[in-house]
């Protein structure tokens, strides 16, 4: 069995193909540019030719992209984008177009001058994966699924904060199942408000293979739950803190106990600590994280998580753990199979496992480090060519 698994970040997108046959640790990976970095780059050499720029495609992630659509717009050089590409800025219109972006039909675009420079967004490319893999003798004709992460606000209504609605809609996913598997969705059951997870799934259309789309961070989380010292932690408190997004979930016996989420650029490490120690403390409120222009914070559990100094039961991962290096809190930093980069890849094949049960019993043995078979990878060569 081959799934592919692709973990889309602000700094990079990481991919995982995983295979039943082979121990995790022997997977083929890349770590690569995300695609709003690309974006972003493709736009600086734009802005440097003083090339108008048309942006198309779909709805993708923000941050650098729209940092680099914000500095050629303020260089004096036009930009232009069809709906589709202009909502990865804002889900209204009007709003993106008070940017200064000219939004303009798909059939708009046949009139603009010939040298202007075209840049289709989009959070996957399929064929660029598929490319670089080949590129080494690996096809990926033959996968089983396909499972793709990345972060969703979700398409907020005019009168609602976005940060404010992606919490209502954890809260939703929360107190109606109660795991991290829940984030994971198969492509056709996508709900409707979460447009970013939608866009990737129609830039997928033409796979052959079940897709399953998951939030990125809650795909970090149960990724870093199967490092084997977390494992064995009854209770514990994991921090993904990403490039842009820090998230933090508090796990007990019964399940998830407390959430918060801030923006990782406004935390240094006292004040992260003292978020985790808040949690901890079942005495952080939505308004504390809120209000100092984070995402929020959802407590369920009255029951005390003392935070053993001792030991550890306070477990980061994320491309910006050292924020918490040499921390009072002792925190242990996971690196499931030996690589803290594709976290995110293990929580998705979880979350395949949740929702394709034909290859739940695989993927969950391989998980568990009992059901790989050991195969070096030389003698596998078959399955590549």
């Amino acid at each position: 069995m081959k799934i592919l698994t692709v973990d889309i970040g602000t700094g990079t997108q990481d991919i995982y193909l995983y295979d039943s046959r082979q121990d995790l640790e022997n997977g083929f990976k890349l770590v690569l540019p995300s695609p709003t970095m690309i974006i972003y780059r493709r736009l600086q050499q734009a802005t440097a030719r003083r090339q108008p720029v048309l942006l198309t495609g779909r709805l993708m992630g923000g941050g650098p992209s729209a940092w680099g659509t914000e500095a050629h717009l303020q260089a004096g050089i036009p930009v232009f984008a069809t709906p589709s590409a202009a909502l990865s800025f804002n889900d209204d219109l009007m709003l993106v177009q008070q940017m200064g972006i000219q939004v303009i039909s798909e059939d708009e675009t046949a009139s603009l001058p010939s040298e202007i420079c075209t840049i289709e967004l989009g959070d996957f490319n399929f064929p660029a994966i598929q490319r670089t893999f080949q590129e080494f003798g690996v096809h990926l004709d033959d996968l089983n699924a396909v499972a793709i992460a990345v972060f969703d606000h979700g398409a907020a209504p005019l009168d609602v904060s976005d940060r404010q609605f992606r919490f209502d809609y954890l809260d939703q996913q929360i107190r109606q199942y109660n795991r991290l598997g829940a984030f994971a969705h198969l492509a056709a059951e996508i709900p409707p408000s979460l447009t970013r997870l939608q866009a990737v799934a129609d830039s997928a259309a033409s796979l052959s293979c079940p897709l399953i789309v998951m939030d990125t961070a809650p795909a970090a989380i149960l990724g870093a739950t199967f490092d084997p010292q977390v494992q064995n932690l009854p209770r514990k408190m994991i921090a993904n803190i990403g490039n842009f997004h820090t998230l933090a979930f508090r796990l007990g016996l019964e399940g998830i106990e407390g959430v918060f989420e801030h923006h990782t650029g406004l935390l240094n490490q006292t004040s992260l600590e003292s978020l985790l120690i808040s949690l901890a403390n079942g005495n952080l409120s939505h308004a504390d994280v809120f209000n100092n222009h984070g995402h929020g914070a959802l407590v369920y559990s009255n029951q005390p998580f003392p935070l053993d100094r001792s030991d550890f039961n306070v477990v980061v991962t994320g491309p910006r753990r050292n924020l918490l290096a040499g921390s009072t809190l002792r925190p242990y930093f996971s690196a499931p199979f030996g690589d803290m980069m594709i976290t995110g890849c293990f929580g998705l094949l979880a979350g395949v496992a949740e929702l394709l049960p034909e290859y739940r019993a695989e993927i969950l043995n391989s998980l568990s480090g009992k059901g790989s078979t050991g195969t070096p990878p030389w003698e596998l060569i078959e399955a590549f060519s």
